[in-house]
């Protein structure tokens, strides 16, 4: 598979209106910051911030901006304080077709393959898949047609009862970390769109994990390292653990936005299995 245009969120009216003092409160407030720290680490002080949560004062672009870093707010949200604060948007929103991003479709192409034969793919904010490597479509095998379709999200094709679903092992303990990831994203960059998918999601039924076949045997201890995802492929359990990356210090929203997940088998005989598959 490969990289696609990713879907766009686009930035709330509503949030815009309420002008930027409340925004800036309501991040400091999230990230359980004080006025008085925030003011240190922005070179500020605490009647300053005061002034601008109250709309006494109104901000510099160059001060929501400072704020914004220091309170780690998403590149998306910024250009949002900016527009409340009646300045232009400072991050653009490039189209990952756009030429501008030949160099990091080709490299997040390259690292992904590379990856192989172990699970690799990139999604976007809303969990919509944008590449995927030849691991990933080894996973998917199975899969009806109608959740192949473009495009194709993360979320969905885990916890459909016609997708992964009924062959994660240990389908509860998956479901329950994959939802609570959602929920903290959705916590962070208040998604519409995210909120109506983890909805969706989340209503899926959640059979109880199937028995038998997996790679421990009953009373043994638990040799992973972190919580695998344990899924049947053509008779085998495979066992993964996942790592998610994104981009340093991101210039650009979509850049912002974009994750790349990895599958790390997280047993000897995963890894064995799949390098044979590849040989």
């Amino acid at each position: 598979m490969t990289i696609g245009p990713p879907g766009t969120n686009a930035v709330s009216a509503a949030s815009v209106d309420k002008g930027v003092g409340p925004l800036l409160r309501a991040w400091r407030e999230r990230r359980r910051v004080s006025q008085l720290e925030l003011a240190g680490r922005a070179d500020s002080s605490a009647r300053h911030i005061s002034f601008i949560e109250t709309g006494r004062s109104r901000p510099s672009e160059e001060m929501v901006l400072r704020l914004a870093e220091h309170l780690d707010v998403p590149v998306r949200e910024r250009n949002s304080l900016l527009l409340a604060a009646g300045y232009a948007p400072h991050y653009p929103e490039t189209r990952l077709d756009d030429p501008a991003l030949d160099a990091l479709r080709a490299g997040v192409q390259r690292l992904i393959q590379g990856y192989e034969p172990y699970p690799a793919l990139v999604v976007d904010a809303g969990y919509d898949v944008v590449a995927a490597n030849r691991g990933i479509a080894m996973l998917l095998d199975g899969v009806p047609e109608s959740l192949l379709t473009p495009p194709l999200n993360a979320m969905r094709l885990t916890l459909h009862p016609q997708g992964l679903a009924p062959r994660i092992r240990n389908l509860p303990e998956w479901r329950g970390h994959l939802l609570a990831q959602m929920e903290r994203q959705i916590a962070l960059h208040r998604s519409a769109p995210l909120r109506a998918l983890y909805d969706e999601v989340a209503a899926y039924p959640a059979p109880e994990a199937v028995s038998g076949g997996g790679p421990v045997e009953p009373g043994e201890p638990v040799p992973y390292f972190a919580l695998p995802m344990l899924i049947e492929h053509e008779g085998r359990t495979l066992s993964f653990v996942s790592s998610i990356s994104t981009f340093n210090t991101p210039m650009d929203v979509t850049v912002a936005e974009l994750a790349i997940e990895t599958f790390l088998p997280a047993d000897p005989a995963t890894a064995k299995y799949l390098h044979g598959l590849a040989g």
